[in-house]
């Protein structure tokens, strides 16, 4: 298979490649929990992973393949620390209703789990379904790790399924002990040298 073309999100695809996360993102334990009845999931979630990669494009690295079916939101943690999303506990709010807790208990997880060596953190990746298992989120995690390798940085993420936690194991990342959702569903803290 050709390697796909990677290329750099603008501000204007933000909300398509939130759509693109939550589609992909449906299925997971976590996100059933987050939101469970699963008719009003795929709002929610591209509501919530609007926020975020709207960020991300102003104060991080989104990168995406040609066709836009593939997308992984990188955020530098190096030096001062980025300021909040702008108007998030509003925007949240908005995005999630009566669910909000659990999304403020989930990022309060995510803050007490993360580390505070310098590194760039891998927020999201996610591969539309039908091109999934094809070496596309691989071939994401290859473009950024050469340039983080170059730079002498590590990268750091939260892997939510045994799946995702495999195929980052194979990119060279170590696994920490889980920590957990209130149902127990599992977040592994997941750790890449510098230099792989």
């Amino acid at each position: 298979m050709t390697a796909p073309v990677i290329e750099r999100a603008e501000p204007a695809e933000a909300r398509a490649l939130a759509e693109l996360i939550a589609e992909a993102f449906h299925p997971l334990a976590a996100t059933a929990w987050l939101v469970p009845d699963p008719a009003v999931r795929p709002k929610i979630l591209t509501d919530d992973f609007h926020i975020l990669v709207e960020y991300a494009i102003e104060w991080g690295l989104v990168e995406t393949t040609e066709d836009r079916r593939a997308v992984a939101v990188w955020l530098p943690a190096v030096g001062d620390p980025l300021p909040p999303p702008a108007d998030y506990d509003n925007r949240l709010a908005a995005a999630c209703g009566e669910l909000t807790d659990r999304f403020r208990l989930l990022d309060d997880l995510f803050e007490a789990n993360h580390p505070h060596d310098p590194h760039h953190h891998l927020a999201f990746l996610a591969v539309a379904p039908d091109r999934q298992r094809q070496g596309i989120g691989s071939a994401l995690l290859r473009h950024r790790h050469a340039w983080l390798d170059e730079q002498g940085l590590p990268a750091y993420l939260d892997a939510s399924s045994t799946d995702s936690r495999d195929l980052y194991a194979r990119h060279g990342y170590k696994v920490a002990e889980p920590f957990r959702l209130p149902d127990g569903t599992p977040f592994w803290p997941m750790w890449r040298p510098a230099g792989g």
